[in-house]
């Protein structure tokens, strides 16, 4: 009987130190500072980042976008897109490598793990020994802090969309409410699953990217790469021995780049989909290379071309600013200014203006012929705003309801508005007209379009 399953065997990476270890560590420090840190700034008398969604207001700062702003959304992630295929095209994976939540929160637990159970060596020696007290302390104390950073990475997530200090106030007298603790418990679960025991599983079989990667990869994109020519044959060897006489090439069959990596794959088969291109191995064997006295180098990143064609550094780097990433560059330049070019003249009020259903027009004791409509007017400034209310597009037609609203900041107001004009001044039918809301004291001003109805 021959069975197809595999089970997947357990990775432990080894600690490592070097240019690219210090660089995935300082992304790691910035994006959780950014994420542990943002709920808690303040702007003004609120949270400067707060999606509430029960409310349906986004506040970012000094914006407050509305529903009706998800074009901005939109922008956002066809920037975020652009900027994937540029990463992509130039670097290859180092989203995944440096600044992916998969990634970061990994090597956080990861860390933890090695600061309670040790390196590579003993925590593969724990995890077979018997049974002991030491074991139980170690694992269960290892466990305990991973539970407890999953928890707070999920309170800090529901801190985006509920003012995080309310729900402080509110776990502590446990009266949190359910969809809250729900959306706490769950990304806690995912962390602490992800991040603790599925690590490289999530980039090996559940993260699209690694899939169609290669679709965004040429022979100029800069990859981690071990130099075969220079390597082969590898070999072990004394420090002191002759290479020459030994034709041997650099590589001495170490294996330290196996060890470092987070995916357990071997840099010398070649370019894999597994990779994700943090660098570690580059990093070790660079550190093996120096003990020995050989140029570093022997993994590195590099480009297929460079390799093949014997480029040095210059001559790589002039190729990568090819037509494609110029391409990308001017893409996402545009799309960025425009998105900032558009937050910057955008109005700080919305309005909405509906007919009245129930009455499509009558006559008013004065003789006049009224229409009434709904006026909805958003204030997405911070202060309190007073807008004037006009209205044109038929002769003598004026608005006999209030003309100036006040709205509170960041609030929105309905009023009632009705307009009017002489019965029998104009034909029956429909006659399209214009109301210009006006913001007080700004030259701010929205058009909305709507009909005024005489019966025929």
């Amino acid at each position: 009987m021959v069975s197809l399953y595999a089970a997947s065997k357990k990775i432990y990476p080894r600690s490592v130190r070097g240019v690219f270890a210090y660089w995935r560590w300082m992304c790691v420090v910035v994006t959780q500072l950014v994420f542990y840190g943002l709920p808690w700034v303040e702007w003004g008398t609120r949270q400067a980042v707060l999606f509430d969604l029960g409310s349906r207001r986004f506040y970012i700062f000094g914006l407050v976008l509305y529903p009706q702003d998800f074009i901005y959304l939109t922008g956002l992630l066809v920037i975020s897109a652009l900027a994937l295929f540029l990463f992509t095209a130039v670097a290859g994976r180092l989203w995944c490598g440096y600044a992916c939540p998969q990634t970061v929160y990994s090597e956080i637990f990861l860390w933890i793990e090695r600061k309670v159970e040790g390196d590579r060596s003993a925590r593969m020696r724990l995890d077979n020994a018997n049974f002991t007290m030491e074991k139980l302390v170690k694992k269960w104390f290892k466990h305990l802090i991973w539970i407890f950073l999953s928890i707070w990475t999920g309170f800090t997530f529901v801190g985006y969309f509920t003012p995080i200090r309310e729900l402080g106030m509110e776990f502590f007298l446990t009266q949190m409410s359910s969809w809250e603790l729900f959306w706490v418990l769950f990304y806690a679960l995912a962390t602490y699953g992800n991040a603790g025991f599925m690590r490289e599983q999530v980039c090996k079989y559940m993260c699209p990217y690694a899939r169609f990667q290669s679709a965004m990869f040429d022979n100029d994109t800069l990859i981690v790469t071990y130099d075969a020519q220079r390597g082969e044959p590898r070999g072990s060897r004394a420090k002191s021995a002759d290479v020459s006489m030994l034709n041997l090439g650099a590589c001495v069959d170490c294996s330290l780049c196996v060890q470092v990596c987070p995916t357990g794959i071997d840099i010398r088969d070649g370019l894999q989909y597994e990779c994700i291109g943090c660098g570690a191995c580059a990093d070790v064997c660079d550190t093996v290379m120096d003990k020995l006295g050989y140029a570093k180098g022997l993994v590195r990143y590099t480009t297929q071309n460079a390799m093949d064609n014997k480029w040095s550094p210059k001559e790589m780097w002039q190729r990568l600013m090819r037509p494609r990433v110029q391409v990308y560059t001017m893409i996402l330049a545009a799309v960025t200014i425009g998105l900032l070019v558009s937050l910057s003249l955008r109005t700080p009020f919305k309005v909405d203006v509906v007919r009245d259903r129930s009455t499509l027009s009558r006559i008013t004791e004065q003789g006049t012929l009224e229409n009434v409509y709904r006026l909805q007017i958003m204030n997405a400034a911070e202060t309190q705003q007073t807008f004037h209310l006009s209205v044109k597009g038929l002769p003598n037609l004026q608005i006999t309801s209030e003309t100036e609203v006040v709205v509170d900041p960041a609030q929105a107001r309905w009023v009632v508005l009705r307009a009017d004009l002489p019965y029998g001044s104009v034909e029956g039918g429909s006659h399209k007209i214009m109301f210009e809301i006006q913001a007080s004291g700004t030259d701010a001003y929205v058009v909305e379009k709507s009909v005024f109805i005489v019966p025929r």
